[in-house]
């Protein structure tokens, strides 16, 4: 074996399915894409480089207790549409159930993590270094349009009609508010995320910030989402990875 692949090879993980390549050499994770990706049309292809360029993991999005099937639902394909990689779900009482068809196939181009606590949602993201944020009018709250943005920002949205519990409330870094003009003073939460989302991701468009997934991260959705798509993925990288061990 070629001694720059050996020493790469030490760092690949198991061959099995789309197991998360994480550790495997960049170079290496490069080349594997590219070999997978002529199991896609060229046009998926086009549309998975471009769209995979506007991914974020600096932005993510907490659900805790939601619990409307068609709430759910329209947050997922929010997420997907507005390139937030990451969608973290509080499952206390109410299991998240993202019903529509529309919904099922947005699912699967965004990682969603589960927890049973809202503490271990918020300590998780903390050490993970993000800026917990409540969604919700407080005395110390800022408008959405002030937000600052120079950390990495994790939005928590709560259950509909209570919104946020007290939990997150003592557990936030900050607050934040959605200007309304009218009397009910109330949006719905699909509403809520979808307009966060869109004020954020263009102030992070329009910023210095290093907002986009790094190369390695872009790599690995690639590869995974070639699995979603083609059903020759998990023998072509198998093949591939045998191939290399035998350079």
């Amino acid at each position: 074996m070629h001694l720059v692949y050996a020493q790469r090879y030490a760092r690949i993980p198991s061959l099995e399915g789309t197991n998360s390549m994480d550790t495997m050499d960049t170079k290496i994770l490069h080349d594997l894409v590219e070999h997978l990706m002529p199991l896609m049309t060229e046009n998926k292809q086009k549309l998975c480089r471009e769209v995979v360029t506007d991914r974020t993991r600096y932005l993510s999005v907490v659900l805790e207790d939601v619990y409307q099937p068609h709430n759910a639902s329209a947050i997922v394909r929010s997420c997907e549409l507005f390139g937030v990689q990451d969608l973290h779900i509080v499952e206390k009482t109410n299991k998240y159930l993202a019903t529509s068809t529309a919904a099922k196939g947005a699912a699967k181009w965004v990682d969603v993590h589960k927890y049973q606590t809202t503490a271990a949602c918020i300590n998780q993201l903390k050490a993970d270094g993000y800026r917990v944020i409540a969604t919700t009018p407080h005395i110390n709250d800022c408008s959405l349009q002030e937000l600052p943005l120079e950390q990495k920002t994790a939005l928590i949205f709560g259950t509909e009609g209570e919104g946020v519990s007290q939990e997150v409330c003592d557990m936030a870094d900050g607050f934040v508010r959605i200007p309304m003009y009218g009397f009910t003073q109330s949006f719905n939460v699909s509403v809520s995320v979808a307009i966060c989302l869109y004020d954020v991701m263009r102030r992070l468009h329009g910023s210095s910030i290093n907002w986009r997934l790094s190369e390695h991260e872009q790599l690995e959705l690639l590869r995974r989402w070639i699995h979603f798509v083609s059903n020759s993925a998990k023998v072509g990288q198998q093949k591939f990875l045998e191939n290399l061990t035998a350079k």
